[in-house]
């Protein structure tokens, strides 16, 4: 999962959003350096990463995107199915995109001083682009993977994924939608045990 997975699973508790966020560029014992909730959030966020890198439908999408992404299948589907998540929002939500994204970088920016280094400068372009909001479109998630593209060592091939997300976009839709219902009802459950 990415960002728009990420905080949304965090449900309305502000420091477990913020830890779910932070949670990829805190390393390790790190954790315990913050507060008992962004803690939690941290946790929260490996175990979402766990349960989806582990589960047999997002293998599905992996195995499909491999062959021409190779290592970068993982971070392409992640992007893909934030793409289902943005594009159909309300039916999870039960709330518009626009104004959701908008609330959370509120929140977010209230809470600068808690990210790292690196979140803080990702941060800034993820509000001035509007990210979680341009994940509903095709072309935003294109975008997103040609940014990424340009930031990995080698050639990734990921500034040609929107095109495989159109091809495929039927088969791509339909795994999402019966894995995403699954990682709700997980987070759900583990979240009242962390």
């Amino acid at each position: 999962m990415n960002f728009l997975a990420h905080i949304f699973l965090s449900g309305d508790e502000e420091e477990l959003l913020i830890g779910n966020f932070i949670a990829d560029a805190v390393k390790g014992k790190q954790a315990g350096l913050y507060t008992p909730g962004i803690a939690r959030g941290i946790r929260l966020h490996r175990l979402i990463d766990t349960y989806t890198d582990t589960h047999p439908i997002v293998a599905e999408t992996k195995a499909r995107l491999r062959p021409r992404y190779r290592k970068y299948a993982p971070v392409i589907g992640d992007m893909y199915y934030d793409h289902f998540l943005a594009a159909d929002f309300e039916r999870y939500a039960l709330r518009p995109l626009p104004g959701y994204a908008q609330q959370v970088y509120g929140l977010i920016q209230r809470n600068f001083h808690l990210l790292p280094p690196r979140v803080q400068h990702l941060f800034g372009y993820m509000q001035q682009h509007n990210w979680l909001l341009s994940y509903a479109q095709v072309e935003g998630i294109g975008q997103a993977l040609t940014g990424m593209s340009r930031r990995t060592p080698f050639a990734s091939g990921m500034e040609t994924a929107a095109e495989e997300l159109q091809e495929n976009y039927s088969l791509y839709a339909a795994e999402f939608d019966a894995f995403f219902p699954e990682l709700v009802q997980y987070v759900e459950e583990v979240k009242r045990e962390l």
